[in-house]
């Protein structure tokens, strides 16, 4: 597959984009045996049809009207993998509890993140990240605690690329996607260093939207606020481009002005402070993590990120779902 053939991506993505029956565009996109990873509790799902009873018939199920709206779609190869991915919201009517989350009646919007590693024109191998935290905030039911001290950042809908162009259906210069992965992956390795060395490679003003746990922020005065202390809370926080032995990305890459990256886990570090109301416990946490980043000239000015918290919570001894039976 060109990484500029996606046709067949967007016409799976066409159907989502319109409430009806998934079923047939599902069987087509992904193989048949397909490896599907999504965010905890759902976890390993093998092949489309698992997929489909398990996962999206049953939200199609909860939310009434479910459609799909993309803010990011791009296609690149890494280790000589063709991959595509987006990023955007599910939306609907919350009419019917889901996983353990109470109906609220109304219309409610479940960001979603998803990468498909492409083989014949099919989906083989997948990770599709929720903000399940984002959504049950939205529903006034997040059981930890939320008052002053947990987070100063913004929860709530977030916005697509404010520059509105981040579809990309179209050829672009390959030039310009490998700038903006250089930039991404130079950034990444700069992390977690006692000088910040990763701050040259951001605008003063950029966006970082964060997960629904963490809350998003604006200005790199602000994110290093969240950053910094989050880093002291895992000791040898380390993350996918580090080769640290525990974590890797299963894929990154760059496109026009975005760059996007994942990894199943991506950051881990040994818990030595409180985090989210927990622990320490001193044990090794693994994180499921991805992203999408914007870029202007040389600096990166807007940044979606996905944590699969719940998943986090459940290594620190804590289950947020606990009313949920699969």
């Amino acid at each position: 597959m060109s990484i500029y053939d996606r046709s067949f991506y967007l016409k799976y993505a066409a159907a989502l984009s319109h409430p009806g029956d998934f079923s047939s565009n599902i069987a087509i996109f992904f193989g048949e045996d397909a490896d599907i990873n999504v965010v905890h509790p759902f976890n390993q799902l093998k092949g489309a049809e698992i997929y489909l009873n398990e996962f999206l018939l049953p939200l199609q199920h909860s939310f009434e009207g479910l459609y799909r709206r993309d803010d990011i779609f791009m296609a690149g190869e890494f280790e000589g993998q063709n991959w595509i991915s987006s990023t955007g919201y599910y939306v609907g009517q919350f009419e019917n509890d889901w996983i353990g989350i109470k109906s609220t009646k109304s219309l409610s919007y479940l960001r979603y993140g998803e990468f498909h590693r492409i083989e014949n024109e099919q989906a083989v191998e997948s990770y599709i990240y929720l903000d399940i935290p984002e959504l049950m905030i939205a529903c006034n039911q997040w059981p930890l605690d939320m008052g002053p001290g947990y987070s100063r950042g913004y929860t709530g809908l977030i916005q697509g690329p404010a520059s509105r162009d981040g579809v990309l259906i179209n050829s672009l210069d390959p030039a310009e996607g490998q700038q903006s992965y250089q930039i991404v992956t130079d950034m990444l390795n700069k992390l977690a260093t006692k000088n910040e060395a990763w701050r040259p490679y951001w605008h003063k003003n950029m966006m970082w939207y964060g997960p629904g746990a963490f809350g998003s922020f604006i200005g790199v005065e602000e994110f290093a606020s969240f950053q910094v202390p989050f880093e002291s809370q895992f000791e040898g926080w380390s993350g996918g481009t580090k080769n640290n032995g525990f974590t890797k990305h299963f894929t990154r890459f760059g496109e026009g002005n975005y760059t996007c990256s994942g990894g199943w886990p991506s950051l881990t570090g040994v818990n030595v402070k409180p985090f989210l109301g927990q622990g320490p416990t001193n044990e090794r946490v693994f994180m499921r993590v991805c992203d999408w980043w914007r870029r202007e000239n040389e600096l990166l000015v807007e940044n979606w990120v996905f944590v699969d918290v719940p998943h986090v919570l459940l290594q620190l001894g804590y289950d947020p779902l606990p009313k949920w039976q699969k």
